[in-house]
């Protein structure tokens, strides 16, 4: 089942990166059911989402202050629904548990590869808000 999508979905990407948060930024700027934001610390993130609609967001584990689980268990506090996915170069089993405990979407582990990234995207907007369609269909 596919719902009709009158507005883009807002992604978030939290990343005290700004190379990486522009590497993201370019695998979802040119698709159509996407509107990118950019925030470079777990405090912005949270300021943010606190500012303006924002459906789904990516986190970097590693931030200055808040790391990414910090900010994702604000987040869900904030919003249980919206997804959050987790991307780390540390995926040991107890960040995983962690994370599935704080109920991140998915943990994704750098380097990523652009379709696992969009995939992983596409399910947890398809899983959180029904089906808003495919956003795989462009610049794939």
């Amino acid at each position: 089942m596919v719902m009709h999508v009158d507005r883009p979905f807002q992604l978030l990407i939290a990343d005290d990166s700004q190379s990486f948060r522009q590497v993201l930024r370019e695998v979802f700027m040119h698709r159509p059911l996407l509107e990118v934001h950019e925030a470079e610390s777990g405090e912005e993130a949270v300021e943010v989402v606190r500012r303006q609609r924002i459906d789904i967001v990516l986190l970097d584990m590693h931030m200055r202050v808040m790391t990414g689980l910090d900010t994702l268990r604000v987040l869900k506090r904030l919003d249980v629904v919206r997804p959050c996915i987790l991307i780390t170069s540390d995926t040991s089993e107890e960040l995983r548990r962690d994370a599935r405990d704080a109920d991140a979407f998915s943990v994704l582990r750098k380097p990523l590869m652009k379709q696992q990234l969009v995939t992983a995207v596409s399910k947890a907007l398809m899983t959180a808000y029904e089906s808003p369609g495919d956003l795989q269909a462009e610049n794939s």
